[in-house]
């Protein structure tokens, strides 16, 4: 087994690491709350920008073991031995790329972004690219390694251009320096001389060439500086998921820079001789006829039709490589369209019966199959042309790559294709399982690598079987629990049903937020918790209830009223205390009337057209009021406790206290009286509607109706306030009597004021 310098402690770290990540992941899908794992996955992501979604936790903590793998990649150092005695450039080589992986790794740790900080990267790429240059000389030829230089400096240059112009806001440059039509093709240019370069030198492994293959492909599908225009905030942005899986994905560019570092660093690889070249048996030569002869069957359909595409611009597949990648990724996607679409798999899959070796009847079976499965995906997510045509220019947008009037309309407008592309996928998989059946060899003896893989993905998928053992049955959200709005019911109020047992509990823990759960929490995760406070409720040992408040921050004396749904000791005290108040409430309520009850009649001293002594005391919350529906204009003008102005009267009123009303109506004037009155104050009121009834909207009271028999006109109400002693207290109630007469006058009269006031 290859040892490093430093193996043992990077995989101490990377199992901590992974260990984190595990624990997180279990935690999100238990309590459905993924910030922690976000954070130490992706460095952040709002759940409320991109909400909890159990299979998004999973790729997340997948990342996070890829990302644990990447720090044991990084970290192991060199591998163990004898250093080599390298030459000045390679060993500057080395501490470039050193010092390029430290700067990634840099925004891993969890200090504020400043735009310049990306310059030192940028910068190293420069000393990157020339380096290899000088390293890679005898490995490749001049041609090759001029193209790859040039190509590096013009992508090291782009990316200080692009830094520069982000961090100074002339976003109108990025696009001039570096056009999103070109992605990463100038990276391109130089990473793949750059691969096969060390794939042709004996310092670097085959398993760093593979490494960094990996990350070509991914530099391929990226589109580079330019960002994908997501909202998020409405479910699952899949716009979003992208960009999170490729800010996990970018650790294969960081660990083929640590490990091409590492392979200059150490002894010189022992030269084994090339692995032979493994040649399939011949088979009979009609039987690999028929695998070259399926492809071109739907092809020669389609050609004679005169369309030369495998799917056109429709079906999943294609809004990937339309919306998700890179231009150039596009552009060799709408080729290979064009290719299958001619029948040039008939040619692959010949050259491969031709050559019979192992690895290229792989490939080709690989090929063969993945095209058959994205035949189908399209087949499957076609979406009908008429909804389509609700974005023409989307439309627009895929046509532009194919050949201008390949594609026609039919009367309605709708684009028209050729064969289903299942056809296709049929005959790509029909050739496929022809060359496994012809060339496919028996399962070689298992390495010992594949078993740990396995052994490890079986780990941890048992990690996840406590989280994937709770059911996520339905949740109840605080927007249940509360009744529709009248806007929803034709303005109609709608009284909700009376929550009881469970859904009283559930819909107490959503409405108050007393419990730290995600707004995403299954019902059935409430209501265990809810049914342990229970428990902890019922049984009151002090050391246990402050055992919870410590740990948990969770008074459950407090909870009474949130667990009386679903806990028999809490509701035996709720509905105690709920009978205490209530009889608090009678008894205080019975002291309010025997006060009203003891307060002075009125007795008029002329007969008036009618009286109303109110058998109950009144609760007014903000006074009470007289409105016309339509206010006059004019300034209002107030005395004592009484406000008057065009089309509305007021009386203040204390709202801790009750008032004892009478009303009185009168055909004329009657005499002033102010004996055992503090306040009398006369103001004038135009009635315009023939009802005059003093109200308060915040209590709900609307006093009996004062006009006289429904007369409109003119108005003067005479306003008599006193308090009345109780038991000793000075104020014990307040006494509100109310005149009014057809009268005259808008004039404010203050017949009676107090000394002083309260």
């Amino acid at each position: 087994m290859r040892r490093y310098r430093f193996g043992r402690i990077a995989a101490l770290f990377a199992a901590i690491y992974v260990a984190a990540v595990i624990v997180s992941g279990v935690r999100a899908l238990a309590t459905g709350d993924p910030a922690l794992l976000r954070e130490i996955v992706t460095g952040g992501w709002d759940p409320d920008f991109m909400p909890y979604t159990w299979w998004v936790e999973l790729l997340m903590v997948a990342g996070g073991v890829l990302q644990g793998w990447a720090y044991w990649q990084v970290l192991r150092g060199r591998p163990a031995g004898t250093a080599a005695a390298d030459d000045r450039p390679v060993r500057l080589l080395r501490a470039a790329l050193y010092l390029s992986v430290a700067c990634t790794l840099l925004y891993r740790l969890p200090i504020p972004y400043l735009w310049w900080l990306g310059l030192p990267s940028d910068l190293l790429n420069l000393a990157v690219v020339g380096l290899f240059f000088v390293v890679l000389a005898g490995a490749l030829p001049r041609w090759l390694r001029l193209l790859g230089l040039v190509a590096g400096l013009a992508s090291a240059a782009m990316g200080v251009a692009s830094t520069v112009a982000y961090g100074l806001g002339q976003y109108s440059v990025v696009q001039f320096v570096a056009p999103y039509q070109l992605g990463n093709a100038v990276y391109l240019l130089w990473l793949v001389p750059v691969l096969a370069g060390q794939a042709r030198d004996g310092r670097w492994r085959r398993g760093t060439v593979r490494m960094g293959g990996a990350w070509a492909a991914l530099s391929l599908l990226s589109s580079g500086s330019h960002s994908i225009v997501a909202f998020g905030g409405w479910g699952v942005d899949y716009d979003l998921v992208l960009l999170m899986v490729l800010s996990v994905l970018d650790v294969f560019g960081t660990v083929w820079q640590a490990r091409s570092a590492h392979d200059l660093g150490g002894p010189p690889p022992v030269p084994s001789p090339a692995p032979p070249v493994r040649l399939a048996p011949a088979r009979a030569w009609p039987l690999a006829a028929v695998a070259v002869v399926v492809p071109l069957i739907p092809a020669a359909v389609n050609l004679a039709d005169g369309m030369p595409v495998w799917t056109g611009p429709r079906g999943a597949v294609d809004d990937f490589f339309h919306g998700y990648v890179s231009y150039p990724a596009t552009v060799l996607w709408v080729a290979g369209d064009m290719l299958i679409g001619v029948g040039a798999p008939a040619v692959l899959v010949l050259i491969a019966v031709v050559r019979r070796t192992r690895r290229l009847l792989r490939a080709t079976m690989l090929i063969l199959t993945l095209a058959a499965a994205a035949g189908v995906v399209t087949s499957l997510t076609t979406n009908p042309e008429a909804d389509r045509q609700l974005i023409p220019e989307t439309v627009d947008q895929r046509l532009a790559l194919y050949p201008d009037g390949l594609f026609d309309r039919n009367e309605n407008g709708d684009i028209l294709f050729g064969l289903s592309p299942l056809w296709y996928s049929a005959a790509l998989a029909a050739s496929a399982l022809i060359l496994l059946a012809l060339y496919g060899a028996p399962p070689a003896a298992r390495l010992r690598h594949h078993v740990l893989v396995t052994a490890l993905a079986t780990s941890v998928a048992l990690c996840f079987v406590p989280a994937a053992d709770q059911s996520r049955g339905p949740v109840t959200t605080a927007e249940d629990c509360s009744p529709p709005e009248r806007w929803d019911t034709d303005g109609r109020p709608v009284e909700p049903p009376p929550r009881t047992g469970s859904l009283a509990f559930i819909c107490a823990v959503r409405q108050q937020n007393v419990l730290t759960f995600a707004a995403t929490t299954p019902d059935q995760v409430l209501l265990a918790h809810g049914r342990r406070l229970c428990a902890v409720y019922t049984r009151k040992d002090p050391r246990e209830l402050a055992r919870l408040r410590e740990v948990e921050g969770v008074n459950v004396g407090n909870l009474s009223g949130v667990l009386a749904g679903i806990c028999p000791a809490a509701k035996a005290e709720v509905s105690a205390r709920a009978a205490a108040d209530n009889r608090e409430f009678e008894e205080f309520l019975a002291e309010e009337q025997r006060k009203c009850d003891a307060t002075p009649r009125h007795h008029p001293l002329i007969k008036p057209a009618k009286a109303i002594r109110l058998k109950e005391p009144e609760w007014p919350e903000a006074g009470l009021g007289l409105y016309e529906d339509v206010a006059g204009e004019g300034r209002s003008a107030s005395a004592g406790p009484v406000t008057a102005g065009p089309g509305r009267v007021t009386v203040d009123t204390h709202s801790d206290f009750h008032v004892c009303v009478t009303l009185e109506t009168y055909p004329r004037r009657p005499p002033v009286e102010t004996k055992g009155w503090d306040d009398v104050v006369e103001v004038g009121y135009a009635n315009q509607s023939g009802r005059m009834s003093f109200m308060d909207g915040l209590s709900g009271i609307e006093l009996p109706d004062l006009s006289l028999n429904g007369r409109k006109g003119h108005y003067r109400i005479r306003v008599h306030f006193a308090w009345f002693p109780w038991k000793g207290e000075e104020y014990g109630t307040q006494r509100l009597l109310i005149m009014a007469y057809p009268g005259p006058g808008d004039e404010v009269v203050t017949y009676r004021r107090p000394t002083r006031r309260r």
